[in-house]
């Protein structure tokens, strides 16, 4: 049976519809609501099939005069949303249904969106998953002997852990850090972030945990973002202090301890750089596949989709 996909513009999509569908998916996640899409891009449609039963958000710019799908930041993985059951030859079908008129895409489809077709595969991409369903013990006795000798570290400089509101002290420490070499990400990326960060503890789904160090001075942070049964490790930072002492340890180990034996899983967003995987797998995570989508029908000479 053929499917009714159709292409809607982002002022005459359903919103109530929309989020109920990535509420009930089975691959739900929060990059895919509407008002997440909505801080972390200016411009986004959809492909929508049957009653907002398989959506495909779109987020697009314009360069150049040119049309082209992006994937936004602080929105690892996006692609197909279903409350069915999805298959590559589906997958598939939502790509041949994205319009023409977008001549280049780059995105990220989510670790359920299977393609058979290489030639769409630009990249493939590691994320790390953890199951909390454990006891706290079980899932510490996975700890690899270094994460668990950083967190006795971190013990023995009296690093605290403590839950924080201000999500204006953890980006500053990045930018101060990180974020001098980082150039790509600018005032509006950061603005988005606190933007996300405020709305999500508004909404009691986000939480940002702060390290202090034995002067009770703040010397790392993270924040987790909770929706669909999932905790995604959206964003963080350390200064010289906090590195120094494994204060990022000990956070992790602060939140997996808070939320053990629940049913929910903790998701380390990454990563594809060598000692970020090493780092994640340590807590005894999971490999995780995504693809990353990529359509050229651009001429030759055209380079100019580098972000």
């Amino acid at each position: 049976m053929a499917l009714d996909i159709k292409y809607i513009k982002h002022q005459d999509l359903d919103y109530k519809q929309w989020d109920n569908c990535i509420a009930n998916a089975f691959n739900g996640i929060v990059y895919g609501y509407s008002w997440y899409l909505d801080i972390v891009c200016d411009s986004w449609d959809a492909l929508v099939e049957g009653d907002y039963e398989i959506v495909m958000p779109l987020t697009h710019r314009v360069k150049y005069g040119i049309h082209y799908l992006y994937q936004p930041f602080f929105t690892q993985q996006l692609g197909l949303f279903s409350i069915k059951k999805l298959d590559a030859t589906t997958t598939e079908s939502f790509i041949k249904a994205i319009p023409s008129k977008y001549r280049y895409a780059e995105i990220n489809l989510n670790i359920f969106n299977k393609l058979e077709k290489k030639e769409w595969i630009g990249r493939r991409n590691i994320t790390y998953e953890l199951d909390l369903i454990k006891h706290y013990d079980k899932l510490h006795k996975a700890y690899s002997t270094n994460t668990k000798r950083n967190i006795k570290k971190a013990q023995e400089h009296k690093i605290n852990v403590v839950k924080g509101s201000k999500p204006e002290v953890l980006i500053n420490m990045f930018k101060a850090d990180k974020g001098r070499d980082l150039k790509k990400l600018q005032d509006d990326d950061y603005n988005r972030l606190q933007k996300i960060m405020t709305f999500s503890m508004s909404h009691n789904i986000g939480q940002i945990y702060f390290a202090h160090n034995d002067k009770n001075e703040v010397c790392a942070g993270a924040f987790f973002i909770t929706a669909n049964q999932k905790s995604i490790f959206l964003f963080s930072a350390s200064n010289k202090d906090g590195k120094e002492n494994s204060a990022m340890f000990a956070i992790i180990d602060s939140f997996i301890k808070v939320n053990a034996e629940r049913n929910l899983t903790l998701d380390f967003e990454g990563s594809n750089i060598e000692g970020l995987a090493r780092f994640y797998s340590s807590f005894g995570a999971k490999e995780c596949e995504y693809l990353t989508l990529k359509i050229n029908k651009l001429p030759l000479y055209l380079k100019i989709f580098k972000r």
